[in-house]
């Protein structure tokens, strides 16, 4: 992205720009600490019908060698995967290293969670547990070498496969982006036609106190037998 200049980005378009964008971050890699029973969760943007691939593996810490080792294969880890809605899309056990797959539905912020299913201070060794956690989002889940070697394709037919996977990807994300738009102005006009109607009911407060106050000044006044 850095040796692109502003010229070649301003002439190159939406989908163009778009592409790029999902190359920089439909691969997610990172990895976190965690407790005995602590558990961690992770937000996604992802559009409908977009295939996800998580691949996680976990370390425990060695108070002895002072180094992470890997766990033991008696220490599991539970993946639970919920949609926009708050609908479980998948929850699963697995083991200390493994792999879980799961297509989305509904467009949105999927939140992805994962905790240790032992109870057992042992397989801790010190309360300490290192998962490392990659996400793969759309065309960048899909195993193209694997691919190429089951249906037979060649070399240009594997990249015409892959082109068109990301123009697919790319319309899914343009699809995202407006359901994103609509929802931010379905907000936006509900906020303005609040404080509108805020507005108008301060004001017929306010008429409504003036003219209480002059009714009874005036009353006021004649009681005084000043009028």
């Amino acid at each position: 992205m850095a040796g692109v200049g502003a010229g070649p980005l301003r002439s190159v378009g939406l989908p163009a720009l778009l592409f790029l964008a999902l190359c920089a971050v439909g691969v997610r890699g990172l990895y976190f600490h965690i407790g005995e029973t602590e558990k961690r969760c992770f937000i996604e943007e992802i559009p409908d019908e977009t295939m996800v691939i998580g691949n996680y593996r976990t370390q425990m810490w060695d108070k002895q060698k002072e180094v992470f080792l890997p766990s033991t294969p008696g220490l599991g880890m539970h993946v639970e995967v919920k949609d926009p809605d708050g609908k479980v899309v998948l929850s699963r056990q697995y083991g200390s290293e493994g792999r879980f797959t799961f297509t989305s539905h509904t467009p949105g912020e999927h939140q992805i969670c994962l905790h240790s299913n032992s109870t057992r201070m042992a397989l801790f060794a010190g309360g300490k547990l290192r998962v490392h956690l990659d996400i793969q989002v759309g065309e960048h889940a899909n195993n193209y070498p694997e691919i190429a070697a089951k249906d037979k394709l060649t070399e240009l037919q594997l990249r015409a496969r892959q082109l068109l996977d990301q123009v697919e990807q790319i319309q899914k994300e343009q699809d995202y982006q407006r359901y994103r738009e609509e929802r931010f102005r379905l907000t936006s006009e509900s906020t303005n036609q609040r404080v509108l109607w805020w507005s108008i009911a301060q004001t017929v407060i306010l008429i409504l106190t003036g003219i209480w106050q002059m009714r009874h000044l005036k009353s006021f006044f004649e009681a005084k037998k000043l009028v």
